[in-house]
């Protein structure tokens, strides 16, 4: 869920639920394989209905259900404690097939789960009006733009195409067809509300079709089309303060969704601007206590060693109020800019600090994976536990995972600023602390493990091997040197599991 204007801003994923379910996959009969053009207008534009239309775009749009092994439960209770127990997550969502030979469109959301939607679904199948199955392969996904292209084993399928110049107006008659609340292939019609929306996302994509179409849960990765059967958007999110649509609903544009579909047919990777820095609004408040136009700029309140903000001489307190010629202002934010700017491209850069004006250049950077972004915005508070199945794990992870219970990351610079951990302090730190011995011992997420058994520890890889040193030596119990939130290093011993 995100939230918005104090209404829940949701991505129109249908509700998971827990439930096991066997589905047979049928071949396909072939149909025509031009994609699907329509101009019957009634005069004025106004359509007299829309069944011809629904009728020709209906067959290229698909539901989508997935799986996923998830771990619930586990922990003590009255009667002691009670073992972790593995069930599988079905959910669903929409999408529509852009090719004869079976490439099909979908929301990221719909496909993986997690803050930055890095966790992938075991088993994707699409559903075609007709009934037929087909289990689909995930041939790439994009986190930031929410997109993801799929494949399945089948061609001369119909389908249809993304516009990529759209000339749709604020006004303009569109439809929606998709799987709303798991009811499969489902028609609704509204106009277009408004255009390049920006709804407080952030990023290089906060800018969305806005729609009274009436879209739900389940609706996610299904198409928006104009009158002339075209894919104008991408169906995203809402806007309610009851979940379900209220006529405030969004769709990714299809001019920003075909350059990253073109990228992931590649197998390439989206490139996209970065600075290194962690920004807020400049709010009324902010503005006023430095006399500063409201609604104008955003505080830098972390610059990233290293990176390209950093290289070019910004600080925290700086506030920017003009990047490559552009206001910074909340409907043009500073990440939407840059994010937007190839890397390696030299820009220009106005800012005020302390309250005088200056003016520096930087050479916009390449962001890194969500992986590691996700490292760098390490929060030691945040509630986090196991999604992925063991099985996926590394063979490091895997050691680690069944002797302690936990999982480890690499401590970084920014990890360290975050937990408050001295420069010269090293070892590893629990990103997942989970239920097992770990846990039962007293470590938690954040913690820093240095040492097992007096050995030093950095990496992953080396935990793993004195984990396995200590159970070579027939020894149940080891001594792990752990760090807390700054604090000194201290011992705990830990019965280990496996």
């Amino acid at each position: 869920m995100r939230y918005a204007y104090s209404f829940t801003a949701a991505l129109l994923l249908t509700g998971s639920a827990f439930a096991l379910v066997n589905g047979n996959s049928v071949t396909a009969q072939a149909v025509n394989t031009s994609p699907v053009s329509y101009s019957g207008k009634a005069p004025g534009g106004a359509p007299d209905s829309f069944a011809d239309l629904t009728e020709a775009l209906q067959p290229s749009v698909v539901n989508i259900r997935t799986k996923k092994e998830v771990t619930v439960g586990g922990g003590s209770s009255f009667f002691g404690r009670s073992p972790p127990q593995t069930r599988e997550q079905v959910s669903g969502g929409s999408g529509f097939v852009i090719s004869a030979d079976g490439l099909i469109v979908t929301n990221n959301h719909v496909i993986a789960s997690g803050p930055r939607g890095q966790t992938v679904v075991d088993e994707v199948t699409v559903i075609f009006a007709n009934g037929k199955e087909y289990t689909a392969e995930i041939i790439g996904r994009d986190e930031q733009s929410d997109l993801a292209l799929l494949k399945i084993d089948e061609t001369n399928l119909r389908y249809v195409e993304l516009e990529s110049n759209p000339t749709s107006r604020v006004g303009d008659w569109v439809i929606a067809i998709g799987n709303p609340l798991g009811l499969g292939s489902t028609v609704t019609a509204g106009i277009v509300s408004a255009l390049q929306r920006n709804i407080g996302a952030g990023g290089a994509y906060d800018r969305f079709i806005q729609t009274d179409t009436a879209i739900n849960r389940g609706n996610s990765g299904g198409p928006l089309f104009n009158l002339e059967g075209k894919v104008v958007g991408i169906n995203n999110r809402l806007i309610s303060p009851v979940a379900a649509n209220i006529g405030i609903n969004f769709a990714i544009p299809s001019e920003e969704a075909v350059p990253v579909i073109e990228a992931l047919k590649k197998g390439e990777r989206v490139e996209r601007g970065y600075l290194g820095v962690g920004i807020d609004a400049v709010d009324e408040a902010t503005a006023e206590a430095i006399g500063l136009e409201k609604n104008r700029g955003e505080i830098i309140q972390v610059v990233r060693k290293g990176d390209a903000a950093d290289k070019a001489g910004i600080k925290a307190g700086d506030i920017i109020t003009k990047i490559n010629g552009l206001e910074v202002k909340p409907d043009q934010t500073l990440s939407f800019i840059i994010a937007n700017i190839k890397p390696g491209t030299k820009i220009p850069v106005e800012l005020l600090r302390k309250g005088s004006p200056q003016k520096l250049t930087v050479t916009v950077g390449k962001r890194p994976p969500e992986e590691k972004l996700a490292q760098s915005d390490f929060n030691p508070d945040e509630e986090k536990e196991f999604e992925e199945k063991p099985e996926t794990d590394s063979s490091n992870a895997q050691i680690i995972r069944e002797a302690l219970g936990i999982r480890v990351i690499p401590l970084t610079p920014d990890i360290s600023r975050a937990i408050r951990a001295d420069d010269d302090v090293e070892g590893v730190v629990i990103e997942i602390a989970g239920r097992g011995p770990a846990a039962q011992a007293g470590l938690r997420r954040a913690d820093i493990i240095s040492s097992v058994n007096y050995k030093s520890v950095t990496s992953a890889a080396e935990l793993a091997t004195q984990i396995n040193e200590v159970k070579k030596l027939g020894r149940k119990n080891a001594l792990l040197g752990v760090r807390r939130r700054g604090g000194e290093l201290r011992y705990i011993t830990v019965r280990l599991g496996g």
